[in-house]
């Protein structure tokens, strides 16, 4: 079935006034008390104009609530929204809510003036089959997806009729993680203005008891006071619900300051017993989590990719990082550093003690690393392995430390050995048992699932590093997750019990402060033998622990609290076994075996009512005639989400009749549909392709002038620079993965545009397409068709093929994408930008191409053969300026994307020398959006 994408719409909100809400005709949301949640979803409306909106709230967040159960560590949270249309006009309103990486959603409703939609779990293939069959019955139908990075998004827009009312309702589930000494609940509030009712209910249920429960200050104060918490021995309740009044930025300001994270943590007692055992409904789990034991010492190898598509933000973010991390040593742990391009270069040949001195050696070293050339991984973990081998061979290691290999990378192998397959098996015949092996990936284009199966086969994990984020933090946090490893040859045993299908997840065996969890099914005819063993090493002790399941104390204590979970045992092992299920099929070692391992999953996530990749959840009304499809995300999205959307993804004649935008006079950003602008391309453009090949078209001379660029990578040329009309484009260059013939090729890696007067930014990579307006983002992938727009700026992405920005439909520019072969040993992407003359710049524009847009006279004379006889030679005066030209071809890729279709021009030497004004170095820019400091 053709791939849909979801559609969502946002819109940008100025102040919206205090509100007095009225309750005419609302009985439904008079009785708000008995609400069980709300949710953390971004209402925002399609306004007719600024000045309307802040006269008038048009669209009333009535009602929002959030409510989370944790029992023993499995947390349900069910988030509701409840919306009301005051304005006179039919209104787009957005239900965006954040849940966490990893957690499964479990079902969604939502009423729209009194028609209701439901959903239930469908194999994925059968959910997309009802889904088709509305749309060949011609009835309306709607998908939405959740993707994200750290956080999941789930989003869906409706139209809310004027004096409507809308409800939402999401519930999702997960387990909550030991880390660092606590558990961590994070519920994200982000409602985008004033609510009438904002409350959040969290309970937590601890039969083990509770140690501490604590509520940080995460909104810098303003808040203060205002969750209540309520605690006892082994329940805790955090309540938090802020007036409108406190709700507000100040007192006059008609912008909420809820807009960031409620954070609970806390622990349970252990007392001197390092495990507890559960049970209850036939099912048991065992949390084993020891206190008090020194951190192991360790040996490290950070083995840091430094080739040339490192270069940049990139390089730069991880050379901090990596000096942050360098600092969290201890002086009684090892290290060495192993940086590798084609060739693989050691800080030092063998693994130094973490002294002050040699950590400041080690930070000197990485901060003089340049990015340069391929990428041979193999030999670079090969390398690093060796290094641990021999130490250990040679006794040089601590019996009770433990070695750990950190690989961080943004690409595939490009030297040496090329099969993936191949580098595995090497890495895995080659390490030894005691060393684990954990993978960074950089940036939206690495091989994820890669590193992710050559970490998973050797006792470690890998972990996305995004670049539009903070990489320093999310690097220090994957690292902290690592770097204090607890216990060794943890062995768990229920000698006396009729015990199946067991899970242990000991994904965190070594990390420091965690836990370890193991559930399974039990026999109810043994329900008084259960009892556990446990034997684990730690630095320098042996632990033999046994532990009892308390099993009438457990029912009496879950009988008597309303709040409490009693499918939590059930939940518990459904959620890890399938966890556990979907690692062992990214691993499968045969076709049978993976196909085995996903008949288990989608048995599994049918019979517990979960969105997993193999399912999806179906949502539609009582007659079954409008649907929409809510996908669970990719396991590893190539692209990520911003925090805040303006635009949308709309797939072509897919949305609901009470999903269709109405016709508003003005619309801020929206994405109208998937269909791009389809025209013939104009014969005549300034263009700038390849490495970078600038061709200039002179409409009255009608000739192509051109000139190359050799400039470095990382430096950012301005194109276009028009202070008068607010408009400027920029290009970043990136340079090839090694020299050929002795020179390094650049490319624009990046186009930045500025349109002042709209306050709107737009970036395109050859990775992602981010448009900004004030604080907002939003991302779209090359992957993606869609539209999005406001009245004056049209922007129009057809899919791994161009980009069209278009400005008052007289103004445009066009960013094609040149994808290279993924294992090419030179060539790295790159994109070709193509501006049609026009006189609807200002005199002012300059810029290596703006300021040809008033056309310089040229004189083009003497014609003559030159040094090769297929490009003719010739004089050219231009700029009161003699220069030595040659005519050659160059490419226009825009009708054939490949192999292009050959240009004229007289091109002119030493990068534009006499043609353009001034030097090439006089248009570097410090910033992507700068405008040209003329002289």
């Amino acid at each position: 079935m053709k791939r849909l994408t979801c559609f969502f719409i946002c819109f940008f909100l100025s102040e919206v006034s205090g509100f007095e809400i009225p309750i005419n005709g609302l009985s439904e949301f008079v009785d708000y008390e008995d609400l069980v949640e709300l949710a953390p979803g971004k209402f925002q409306l399609v306004a007719e104009n600024r000045r309307y909106q802040e006269e008038a709230d048009q669209v009333t967040l009535y009602s929002y609530k959030v409510q989370s159960t944790i029992t023993s560590r499995m947390a349900t949270t069910m988030i509701q929204s409840k919306v009301v249309n005051n304005s006179p006009q039919p209104q787009n309103v957005v239900f965006d809510v954040q849940i966490p990486k990893g957690a499964f959603i479990s079902n969604f409703s939502m009423t729209v003036d009194g028609k209701t939609f439901r959903s239930s779990i469908k194999e994925k293939t059968v959910g997309r089959a009802l889904y088709a069959q509305a749309r060949a019955k011609g009835k309306t139908a709607g998908l939405v997806r959740s993707r994200g990075l750290d956080m999941e998004n789930f989003r869906t827009e409706v139209n809310v009729l004027p004096g409507a009312k809308a409800q939402f309702e999401l519930h999702y589930q997960e387990v909550k993680w030991r880390k660092l000494g606590s558990y961590e609940h994070r519920i994200y509030l982000q409602p985008g203005r004033l609510a009438k009712h904002l409350e959040v209910d969290v309970w937590v249920i601890e039969p083990q008891g509770l140690r501490f429960l604590h509520v940080p200050d995460t909104f810098e104060g303003h808040f203060d006071g205002v969750p209540v918490i309520s605690k006892g021995q082994q329940k805790a309740h955090v309540s938090f619900k802020p007036t409108v009044a406190q709700q507000r930025i100040c007192p006059s300001c008609r912008e909420t300051a809820v807009d960031g994270e409620l954070v609970v943590l806390y622990d349970v007692k252990r007392e001197e017993k390092a495990g507890e055992l559960e049970v209850f409904n036939g099912y048991f789990v065992h949390f084993f989590a020891p206190d008090n034991l020194d951190p192991i010492p360790k040996n490290i190898l950070f083995v840091i990719d430094v080739s040339g598509s490192m270069w940049g933000v990139k390089m730069k973010q991880t050379v901090e990082a990596m000096k942050t991390i360098l600092d969290d040593l201890r002086a009684e742990d090892h290290f060495s550093v192993i940086d590798f391009n084609q060739n693989v270069r050691t800080w030092r040949n063998d693994l130094i003690s973490a002294t002050k001195t040699q950590v400041a050696d080690a930070k000197r070293y990485i901060e003089k690393i340049q990015p340069s050339g391929g990428t041979n991984i193999n030999e670079a973990l090969l390398r690093a392995i060796f290094i641990l081998n021999e130490a250990s061979n040679l006794g040089l290691l601590d019996p009770n430390s433990v070695s750990l290999i950190i690989l961080v990378s943004d690409g595939d192998p490009t030297v040496g050995e090329l099969k993936l397959s191949k580098i595995q098996k090497n890495v895995k015949e080659n390490i030894q048992d005691n060393i684990s092996l954990f993978s960074l990936g950089m940036g939206f284009d690495v091989d994820y699932d890669f590193l992710k199966r050559l970490s998973s086969e050797n006792r470690g994990i890998a972990q996305r590093i995004y670049g539009n984020q903070d990489t320093s933090s999310q690097l220090k946090k994957f690292y902290n997750q690592v770097s204090t490893p607890l216990l060794r040859n943890v062995q768990f045993n229920y000698p006396h019990t009729s015990v199946t299908d067991i899970t242990q997840n000991n994904f965190h065996n070594y990390f420091g402060g965690s836990e370890i969890v193991v559930a399974g099914k039990f026999d109810p005819a043994k329900l008084d033998q259960i009892e556990s063993v446990i034997t684990a090493t730690s630095a320098n002790t042996q632990l033999v622990l046994e532990t009892l399941a308390q099993m009438d104390d457990l029912q009496d204590f879950l009988s008597k609290d309303k709040h409490a979970d009693p499918d939590f045992t059930r939940k518990l092992w459904a959620y890890l076994t399938i966890n556990q299920l979907l690692a062992e099929r990214s691993l499968a070692p045969t076709a049978a075996t993976k196909r085995r391992i996903t008949r288990s999953i989608l048995q599994m996530s049918l019979d517990h009512h979960i969105v997993t990749p193999l399912t999806s959840l179906v949502i539609e009304n009582e007659a079954g005639d409008e649907r929409m499809l809510a996908d669970a995300p990719p396991q590893d999205p190539s692209c990520c989400s911003g925090a805040l959307y303006y635009g949308s993804k709309v797939a072509p004649d897919s949305t609901p009749s009470w999903a269709n935008p109405s016709p508003t006079p003005v619309i801020s950003m929206l994405a109208q549909g998937s269909q791009v602008l389809e025209s013939t391309p104009p014969p005549h453009v300034m263009r700038v392709e390849n490495d970078p090949h600038f061709i200039i078209y002179l409409p009255k001379s009608q000739k192509n002038i051109c000139f190359n660029i050799d400039s470095e990578p990382g430096k950012i040329l301005n194109l276009v620079s028009d202070p008068e009309s607010g408009i400027v484009v920029n290009g970043q260059l990136v340079g090839a993965k090694k020299p050929n013939n002795g020179k390094l090729s650049t490319y624009f890696g990046k186009l930045g545009f500025y349109f002042q007067s709209e306050d709107i930014k737009i970036e395109i990579s050859t990775e992602t397409i981010t448009l900004s307006r004030g604080s907002s983002t939003f991302a779209l992938s090359w992957s993606d068709t869609a539209q999005v727009m406001n009245q004056r700026v049209q922007i129009s992405v057809k899919k791994e093929k161009v980009v069209t920005i278009t400005l008052d439909k007289e103004m445009s520019f066009s960013v094609l994408l040149h994808r290279v072969w993924k294992k090419h040993p030179v060539n790295v992407d790159f994109l070709g930008i193509y501006i049609p003359p026009t006189n609807k710049f200002s005199p002012k524009a300059h810029g290596l191409i703006g300021q040809f847009m008033q056309e310089p006279k040229i004189h083009i004379f003497n014609e003559r053969p030159g040094k090769n006889p297929e490009k003719p030679e010739a004089s050219m005066e231009v700029k009161g300026q003699k220069l030595i030209v040659t005519r050659g071809l160059q490419k226009d890729y825009r009708t054939d994307l490949v192999f292009g279709t050959d240009v004229t021009c007289w091109f002119v030497h030493n990068s534009g020398k006499g043609f353009i004004d001034g030097h090439y170095k006089d248009y570097f820019m410090p910033q992507l959006y700068s405008f040209l400091k003329r002289p």
